[in-house]
């Protein structure tokens, strides 16, 4: 398995059941598929230096994971569909 490092960006506008709920979903993407969820950080509501999808403002998540490349390449493919997530990077992780 190899590590990786996962940020994205929810809706900012969303309430906390729905963002609990969205959070869980994609991390459960991950879990299904064999990964570990080692880390997660919820940095909040944060400003944009320029506009996404005609949002100014986004909920940021930033977890890491021990998965197979199949369970990051499963997890970008769902949230590109996901209307909460506004943007994602899966990158591996150097540590």
């Amino acid at each position: 398995m190899n590590k990786y490092e996962i940020m994205y960006i929810l809706l900012a506008n969303l309430d906390e059941e729905s963002r609990k709920n969205t959070i869980a979903k994609l991390h459960g993407i991950l879990t299904d598929h064999g990964a570990e969820v080692t880390k997660v950080e919820e940095w909040g509501i944060r400003d944009f230096a320029y506009p996404v999808k005609d949002e100014v403002k986004g909920y940021y998540v930033v977890i890491k994971v021990s998965a197979d490349p199949a369970a990051t390449a499963e997890f970008d493919r769902l949230a590109k569909l996901d209307n909460n997530v506004l943007r994602h990077i899966v990158v591996v992780d150097q540590d």
